[in-house]
């Protein structure tokens, strides 16, 4: 018995300390969970990131944690937030810039970069020092590699100031290596798409914004007499901000507004076949090129590529559109007749197509053609009229070709 009394003698303390420990350890969850509730709540993204957190971003092998990194910039924060004696608030304010791009508005304006370009930069070294030259012209080829050779041509009329970019509907790119400039052309490659379809996508005149001009062009021109640098000279001289070059009169043409006039530089308007024009200022007579080798200046260009169908590829019944981009047409649409081109009229781009019921791919591809053609005229004569209605003005007859 003696014994037993003890045992319990000297539990007793050991039991009283456990209890203490417990009720200790209650206490301090509780002054933690009520410190917690109490302390400001911290946005990640309202942190001051110092240029000293640059240095922990490292590889994946650099061994630096997310928690890391958080705790860095909870450290920077807290140290930030006490060095800043003039706030007098601690909510940062808010930023909202309406005038800002869709989507930009909680930016400040300063940082802003609405336009990119198609330069390609460095991996190292300052980015200052990147580009030894900006090219101000873009020149843009829908291509195959059966002409490759026809291309090459072509592009050696182009000097420097032009950045070369390629569109591959076949899918094959590699080939093209063997040419020096194609190492420092910018190739896209999308399997058996038109050049409409790739500038739709690719074209977009916040990222083409720094060419005054834009070259989109077929694969299977003639350029034998052809310069684009004097090109441009005229172009600018005449006041154009839509054109093509004239078209060697004995091959490949559709309409007489593209056939080169030898007698001077520049043409605006031409007599067609009899019933075709209503109107001597407007297609096919004049306010019109055709969409084989459009050049474009960057504002004619905003406003087509706006004007572009995502699901119309073939471009028919663009080029009878047009002049909605400018103002006026019929002065600033023309044909260059001083830097000609030949039409070679490959169908390679047609061979892409589907043999179906009996038919040739070309066949099908034609026929889609045609049929784009009716739907864009459809779309833009019922876009105009809803226009002319809410604005409470009678639709005209007709304001298509």
């Amino acid at each position: 018995m003696a014994k037993l009394a003890n045992v319990i003698g000297r539990s007793s303390p050991r039991s009283n300390e456990g209890m203490r420990l417990v009720f200790s350890a209650v206490v301090g969850v509780m002054l933690g969970y009520l410190f917690g509730v109490s302390f400001p709540t911290v946005n990640i993204t309202k942190l001051h990131f110092p240029s000293s957190i640059i240095s922990y971003i490292e590889d994946r092998n650099s061994g630096i944690t997310t928690q890391t990194l958080l705790n860095h910039a909870w450290a920077s924060a807290n140290h930030h937030k006490k060095n800043s004696s003039d706030s007098t608030s601690e909510e940062i304010p808010k930023i909202y810039v309406p005038t800002n791009p869709k989507g930009a508005e909680r930016l400040p304006p300063g940082i802003v970069v609405s336009e990119t370009d198609l330069y390609p930069r460095r991996l190292w070294g300052d980015p200052s020092e990147d580009l030894a030259s900006e090219p101000r012209y873009l020149v843009t080829f829908t291509v195959g590699i059966s002409q490759k050779a026809n291309i090459d041509a072509a592009v050696k009329k182009f000097s420097d100031k032009f950045t070369i970019m390629l569109f591959h509907y076949d899918g094959r790119t590699t080939e093209w290596d063997e040419f020096e400039w194609s190492k420092r052309a910018i190739h896209v490659s999308v399997r058996k798409q038109t050049k409409w379809w790739y500038a739709k996508r690719f074209l977009h005149p916040d990222v083409v914004a720094r060419y005054d001009y834009i070259f989109i062009w077929d694969e299977d021109l003639g350029v034998q007499h052809f310069n684009a640098e004097a090109y441009i000279e005229l172009v600018r001289k005449h006041g154009l901000e839509i054109s093509q070059p004239g078209l060697e009169p004995d091959k490949g043409l559709t309409w007489q507004m593209t056939k080169r006039q030898g007698d001077q530089e520049v043409h605006k308007v031409t007599e067609e076949r009899p019933g075709w024009c209503t109107d001597p200022h407007l297609p096919p007579c004049a306010a019109f090129v055709e969409i084989m080798a459009t050049v474009f200046s960057k504002d004619a260009w905003r406003c087509v590529w706006h004007m572009i169908q995502n699901d119309l590829v073939h471009g028919w019944g663009l080029d009878f559109a047009l002049r909605k981009c400018v103002e006026p047409a019929h002065d600033k649409i023309g044909v260059v007749d001083a830097q000609w081109i030949v039409h070679q009229a490959v169908p390679s781009l047609g061979n892409q197509g589907n043999a179906a019921n009996g038919k040739a791919p070309w066949e099908g591809v034609r026929a889609r053609c045609r049929k784009e053609w009716g739907i864009f005229q459809t779309r833009l004569a019922d876009a105009e009229k809803a226009y002319y209605l809410s604005q409470g003005i009678t639709p005209p007859n007709s304001t298509l070709v």
